[in-house]
């Protein structure tokens, strides 16, 4: 018999519009495992986990061999998981054939491990490990087995979802290689000669199949675009020879080329430190977060604040997409995981298909940019730059609200064109209720209070970690070992897309470190300059959309980062400013046409078209587009100069954006604006934002002669309000 507690319990649990929103979605290639493999990759998957967390904080471990464990780990997880081709598609070929020629592959490559333990034997005895041993006993046997099963993986599709021989072929592949490394990192002095003439040929080999597989696990969680792009820059450091202009060089042999790849300068440098230390850690605290059911919270906060409101899902979606992809660290991962609740009810309340996904991906964008977290970009900007996290995170703070009041305003201003309403009272969750439950904010309140009183970010991302924990005893999802497992578990899942993109970047990253082509394309940047700074920052802006394209946030910015911001910083552009510049541009790369990834996620989830979806959002986060220039003029916008100085220029940015959101949907002081209005605003917009004395008396000015044109020229009213959402389903 149900009593009436429990009845009104059933009711209000009725009324939570998020429930699982923060539950990792299956990539299309994601395996699933019966129960005993299910747990036997779950153990495996937590225990990598932990390891980051154990030894970033109780046991350090020395950084190269650290590196070397965290990307190897990252494969071995990734080959289990993630299948070469979707697990809905037909297996092709001969699958007993392709059973057999899988199992000869592992002889070779369990042959090469064997040579590894047998060269860890000579180096104990203290004697040499001749050429011969290194190449045709380990490096020939190790290349045959993995480059082969590499491609029968791609073209000869195995049948199913089950883990294959192939598969285990390359995780073997990985375990000889990465074992290479770590017998020979010390004994061999092999920090010391990878990358010149003088490398073991061993270290070429193993660097050589570990990089191919790097790119094969990229392929399978990332897309090509990033493939296609590393192995370009692989090819050019063989060709450079045979290339004109500032493009060419002196070229490399294979020995010295894929050594040097598998060093700090390349692999194992920034990208790979930090997903190994930062990225990893927050991607744990993402996934306590999850056990604990904050992100549905998060949502339904957002719904209980904002739902009522004129096109009240947008508006939530605005706030929570932002907060949650600020956590995640993936634009098109976030609109997977969130946009799959806020898209249809925007879609309900009289959004297009094409505007809701729009918005969605828009915000799912924002949340890279947004401090304390933004994505994984803050943590690779201070590692590149050397400038300390929190002024990285303080400096965030302008851009970001001014991107997010941009984005509102938009939703709202569309709202307000359309007439809509927000959501019924009896279809939210009881804002009373959230508000009492507050308290789940803060991990987050711990994790922002702990970086700015000087601990380090580590320290700080492991107590909000355990905060988390201890949090979730006030809610009916208390963690207890099963739990906490169960999120060390999805974390070590979560985390290979990023680490992998992060190795992949550092291809990239070593490849302009060792040819010279970014300190080239830096003197072109300042020839450009000579005549217009203006057009060199444009064609920055290019660079980094372009570079961005196809591309997840984390590896857009560290490949821009190498390529543009040494030449903007040539340009006498500070440093903050200039890798910020080509930060903003390479997330929003993700809502640009013609390749928006978030975009495109968007409309699958929405129905619309994908390119429309795209030209959507791109307009809704046109804002993004337009701060990075004013950071060259006024970098007040990003907190340098005197309080009042950064004051002013928040204030009138913020009006400026006002103006901005006005003139791009054409709804002004309550009615529809003209193409004048709408003109007169956007000058004015811009005068504002740009914050200077007399342009924002000139900005100030062109409002006014904007309100009066609107007052004597006025557009046709609002239209009335549309019925209300009838309800959930």
């Amino acid at each position: 018999m149900t009593t009436p507690s429990s009845a009104a319990r059933t009711a209000e649990e009725d009324r939570l519009i998020a429930q699982g929103v923060d539950d990792e979605p299956l990539a299309n290639n994601q395996r699933t495992f019966t129960q005993k493999a299910a747990l036997f990759v779950s153990v495996i998957s937590a225990i990598y986990a932990f390891w980051h967390v154990f030894t970033l904080n109780v046991a350090p471990v020395e950084t190269w061999a650290f590196r070397i464990l965290h990307v190897a780990g990252a494969l071995v997880i990734g080959f289990i998981a993630y299948g070469s081709s979707s697990t809905d598609h037909p297996a092709r070929g001969n699958q007993n054939l392709i059973k057999i020629l899988a199992a000869l592959l592992t002889l070779p490559v369990l042959y090469s491990l064997y040579i590894v333990f047998e060269m860890s034997q000579i180096i104990a005895r203290g004697e040499m490990i001749t050429p011969e041993m290194e190449v045709n006993q380990f490096g020939i046997p190790l290349a045959i087995g993995a480059l082969t099963a590499i491609l029968a993986s791609m073209f000869l599709r195995p049948a199913g979802n089950k883990f294959n021989w192939l598969d285990a072929t390359l995780v073997l592949a990985v375990i000889a290689s990465t074992a290479y490394l770590m017998v020979h990192l010390d004994g061999t002095a092999m920090r010391m000669r990878a990358g010149t003439p003088f490398a073991s040929p061993g270290n070429a080999w193993a660097a050589m199949v570990g990089i191919a597989l790097i790119l094969e696990l990229t392929r399978r969680v990332a897309g090509t675009a990033l493939v296609i792009i590393s192995v370009i820059f692989v090819i050019y450091s063989f060709v450079g020879p045979y290339l004109p202009g500032f493009l060419t060089h002196d070229g490399f042999d294979f020995s010295r080329f894929f050594s040097y790849m598998y060093t700090d300068a390349g692999v194992l440098g920034a990208t790979t430190a930090v997903s190994s230390t930062y990225i990893i850690l927050f991607i744990v605290f993402a996934a306590f977060l999850q056990a604990s059911k904050v992100g549905d919270y998060f949502v339904n906060f957002a719904f209980a604040a904002a739902g009522r409101s004129r096109g009240g899902p947008a508006k939530v979606a605005v706030f929570a997409s932002g907060l949650m992809g600020m956590i995640n660290g993936t634009s098109a991962g976030n609109v997977v995981a969130t946009g799959s609740l806020t898209i249809p009810l925007m879609k309900k309340v009289g959004y297009s298909g094409k505007t809701a996904g729009a918005i969605e991906a828009a915000a799912s964008t924002g949340g890279q940019i947004m401090p304390p977290i933004m994505g994984a970009g803050a943590f690779i900007m201070a590692e590149i730059t050397g400038i300390p996290y929190s002024d990285i995170a303080i400096a965030a703070i302008i851009p970001a609200v001014l991107y997010f009041l941009s984005t509102y305003l938009m939703v709202d201003f569309e709202a307000a064109k359309l007439g809509m309403r927000g959501m019924r009272s009896d279809e939210l969750p009881q804002f009373s209720k959230m508000v009492r439950q507050v308290y789940l904010f803060i991990p987050i309140i711990i994790l922002i209070v702990a970086l700015f009183m000087g601990y380090s970010v580590i320290r700080a991302g492991t107590l909000a970690t355990a905060a988390a924990a201890v949090v979730s005893w006030l809610t009916p999802f208390k963690m207890g070992p099963k739990s906490i497992f169960k999120a060390f578990d999805l974390a070590g899942v979560m985390s290979i897309q990023i680490i992998t993109v992060c190795a992949c970047a550092g291809i990239i990253v070593g490849v302009i470190a060792l040819t010279g082509v970014g300190a080239r394309f830096s003197s072109i940047l300042l020839d450009i300059a000579e005549n217009s700074q203006l057009i060199a920052l444009f064609f920055a802006m290019c660079i980094a959309i372009l570079l961005g394209m196809g591309m997840p946030t984390t590896a857009a910015y560290a490949v821009a980062a190498s390529v543009v911001a040494p030449g903007l910083i040539e340009l006498g552009i500070q440093p903050l400013v200039a890798h910020f510049f080509v930060f903003y541009f390479a997330v929003i790369s993700a809502i640009t046409p013609p390749v928006a990834l978030a975009a495109y996620a968007a409309a699958g989830i929405s129905g619309a078209n994908p390119m429309a979806t795209s030209f959507t959002s791109f307009k809704i986060g046109l804002t993004a587009f337009i701060v990075p220039f004013m950071f060259f003029y006024n970098a007040a916008l990003l907190m340098e100069g005197e309080w009042f100085v950064i004051l002013r220029a928040f204030v009138t940015a913020c009006i400026g954006v006002f103006f901005l959101a006005s003139a791009i949907q054409g709804w002004f002081w309550g009615a529809h604006a003209n193409w004048v209005v709408r003109g007169v605003l956007l000058i004015a917009a811009l005068c504002m934002i740009e914050g200077g004395l007399y342009t924002d008396i000139a900005g100030a000015v062109l409002a006014g002669i904007a309100i009066v044109l609107n007052k004597f020229f006025k557009g046709k009213p609002a239209p009335e309000p549309m019925v209300q959402s009838r309800g959930m389903d």
